[in-house]
């Protein structure tokens, strides 16, 4: 089996020979760059990167922009790195279609789990294809049409839709949806589950008020009729 391909974006040295170490031991393959403009270049030259670990504070050209720059052409998962644990800055990374936050300084194998952790859930599950109410899901092939037209939705935005049309009509609290769409112990809030929502609906047209909000408790997906 070839080795899945993570490329490592920091402009420490240091920081990358560690993230590479714990990873290859892992058994991936690392490329690395040290700035945001060598990033992108390494990104659009090498199509098979699974993965991309970006540190936020970069010259030439810094994390959020780089997040940008790959967003428009690819929905692969992103981890952000940085050395500030403020919320807005967490918050602005969830609304550019990261998948993971990580504060620096951070444990490698911490980095190495919620790695393996994202890459599990982006194979999907071979399953046959879930719908419900003019929505289909489709986890092998990681597609969500919308009575036959294709939505692009982020990697966390297709998890979370994936799990409410897995639970229909049940009310989901938003631990509940961090435990099973995060999959790990998260250190945040739920504000976190509220932006993707708010932007999943959003994606979702007319079709997103079948994501009720359960005031002071979470959410549950419904479909109309």
């Amino acid at each position: 089996m070839d080795m899945m391909k993570v490329l490592v974006v920091d402009d420490e040295a240091r920081m990358r020979k560690l993230v590479k170490d714990f990873l290859s031991v892992k058994g991936f393959q690392v490329v690395e760059a040290e700035d945001g403009e060598q990033a992108l270049e390494v990104f659009f030259a090498q199509k098979d990167i699974v993965l991309v670990i970006l540190d936020v504070m970069m010259p030439k050209m810094d994390g959020w922009e780089v997040c940008k720059a790959i967003r428009q052409y690819s929905q692969v998962p992103i981890i952000m790195l940085t050395a500030r644990g403020e919320e807005r800055d967490e918050l602005q990374g969830f609304k550019l279609g990261v998948d993971e936050y990580i504060s620096k300084p951070f444990s490698p194998k911490i980095l190495v789990a919620r790695v393996e952790a994202i890459l599990r859930r982006s194979k999907g599950t071979p399953v046959d294809a879930s719908e419900a109410g003019g929505i289909r899901i489709n986890k092998a092939a990681h597609q969500v049409t919308i009575d036959g037209r294709i939505i692009d939705l982020s990697y966390k935005e297709f998890e979370l839709l994936s799990y409410f049309m897995e639970n229909q009509g049940l009310a989901l609290s938003r631990e509940k949806i961090l435990n099973h769409v995060w999959n790990y112990d998260y250190f945040g809030d739920a504000r976190t589950i509220d932006t993707h929502v708010k932007k999943l609906r959003s994606k979702m047209g007319e079709k997103g008020d079948y994501i009720k909000t359960i005031w002071g408790m979470g959410y549950k997906f419904e479909v109309n009729g």
